[in-house]
């Protein structure tokens, strides 16, 4: 089996190569989506430890690098042992509960380009794997994007999760306006 490593960012204007001389063996390719992949390949499978400690010196580097929006996933023995869950329907709600939060709000529901829309409840998105309907700070109802539709969520491998949460800093998430927030409380 093949180990690497994916950096996985959004949309961008441009693309720039990670530097070569650290990222020697480094691939880039584009999603459907249009989210920008380095994938750069490891020379053996790293331990659990090594992984998180991997993940958070290389979200380091990209921060310092310039870049803010991505996330990274490392590879391992795990990834084929851990099956993916599939819900239809209602059957995620049911398994997992209602995945909403109104704080400070009074109203559960807003108009949003003319249509009645609830607030604070995500659902399944159009553009993105999730949206949410939110109120910002001048009182406007804008709509919040989040997750990745391509991407497997296995917040039940305890590792993973606690990876997920170290790298987007989701003991402090932000505003409720930004994605950040809205995945944390999903992770």
């Amino acid at each position: 089996m093949t180990h690497f490593v994916r950096i996985v960012m959004e949309k961008q204007t441009s693309v720039k190569p990670l530097d070569e001389s650290v990222f020697s063996n480094q691939h880039i390719y584009e999603t459907a989506q249009g989210a920008t992949v380095y994938e750069i390949k490891l020379p053996r499978q790293l331990s659990e430890d090594e992984s998180d400690e991997y993940a958070n010196r290389l979200a380091n580097y990209m921060f310092e690098q310039g870049f803010k929006d991505f996330d990274i996933e490392i590879s391992s023995d795990l990834d084929e042992v851990v099956s993916e869950e599939t819900y239809d329907g209602d059957d995620f709600f049911e398994e997992y509960g209602v995945m909403w939060y109104n704080e400070d709000e009074e109203l559960d529901e807003a108009e949003y380009q003319g249509r009645k829309v609830p607030l604070g409840k995500p659902m399944r998105g159009d553009v993105k794997k999730f949206k949410v309907y939110v109120k910002n700070p001048s009182g406007n109802t804008v709509k919040v994007n989040f997750g990745d539709p391509n991407m497997k969520i296995k917040k039940s491998n305890p590792a993973r999760r606690r990876s997920f949460r170290a790298r987007h800093n989701c003991d402090n998430p932000g505003p409720r306006t930004k994605a950040r927030y809205w995945s944390c409380r999903a992770w």
